[in-house]
């Protein structure tokens, strides 16, 4: 599966789309890291447990977009972006979308 954030791919023509394709996912930091990250606030500096928890949040969103696309018999993902948000005091949304396309080599 080809995914960019362009709108175009070079070398491939677009030859259908099938449609907005996302991948969503809601995570909880837990108490732990909560606890960790008002310490590390304190003195400041990068929290690794919330830079880790992102970094996997977005992989996997990604994950769940790109299996969406296949379902919909995609071959490419054409201006793929993340969007993120918060719900409550300790949980983060991902989201990962983009239009899901058939490409064909030129």
């Amino acid at each position: 599966m080809l995914v960019v954030t362009t709108e175009k791919i070079e070398g491939f023509k677009i030859v259908e789309v099938k449609g907005p394709v996302f991948g969503l996912i809601v995570r909880s930091r837990g108490i732990g890291g909560d606890i960790m990250a008002g310490l590390k606030g304190l003195v400041g500096g990068e929290i690794k447990q919330y830079t880790a928890m992102l970094e996997d949040s977005r992989k996997e969103a990604m994950d769940r977009m790109i299996n969406n696309a296949h379902h919909m018999n995609a071959n490419a993902i054409v201006m793929m972006r993340f969007d993120s948000g918060e719900i409550g005091n300790n949980m983060s949304e991902i989201l990962a979308y983009g239009t899901a396309v058939v490409v064909e080599k030129q």
